[in-house]
């Protein structure tokens, strides 16, 4: 008899899956935008890189609240760990709508299941010090936005509409 992976904020969506597959719909449930998952295109990309902390953020909902009912359905123990990961939504003081420099839609390509990580990096990368890059997207890119942040960007998050969100990047 395998051991069952212990969910953790850190856990893969994609691995999530693959051991728990009946937590799928109560997922969907608990984060809405997560339908999107049954797009075999969209699980290979961004199941796999998504972690439940990011979908915490996706889905606008507390870590430790995601992680104890996907816990409880799977009959784990609940988790206790103050996480206190949000995304950046306050405005912040390097942004001014004349900074940006560069806006980029990323809902065709990720419709057409292509995955924009690589193309957003490589813009950040040659984005001017103060300069601002503008990213749309249906969902918070919460991967993506820890990857940027990782390479030294701040940024700011805007969402428009359910399935709309802006990401405001700076160096």
């Amino acid at each position: 008899m395998s051991e069952k992976l212990i969910i953790t904020p850190k856990t893969k969506v994609l691995q999530l899956l693959e051991n728990y597959p009946e937590l799928e719909d109560y997922l969907i449930s608990i984060v809405p935008a997560f339908k999107k998952l049954k797009n075999p295109v969209l699980r290979k990309t961004v199941a796999r890189i998504a972690t439940l902390q990011q979908a915490a953020a996706i889905g606008n909902i507390k870590t430790e609240e995601l992680i104890n009912q996907l816990r409880k359905q799977a009959g784990q123990d609940v988790f206790s760990e103050e996480s206190g990961s949000r995304y950046n939504l306050a405005r912040p003081a390097w942004f001014s709508p004349e900074k940006v420099t560069t806006t980029f839609d990323v809902r065709e390509m990720l419709a057409a299941g292509e995955h924009p990580v690589a193309k957003v990096m490589d813009d950040l990368k040659k984005l001017e010090e103060g300069a601002v890059y503008e990213l749309l997207a249906p969902f918070l890119p919460a991967p993506l936005i820890d990857k940027a942040v990782g390479l030294g960007a701040d940024y700011w998050v805007v969402q428009d509409a359910e399935d709309v969100f802006r990401v405001y990047f700076v160096k």
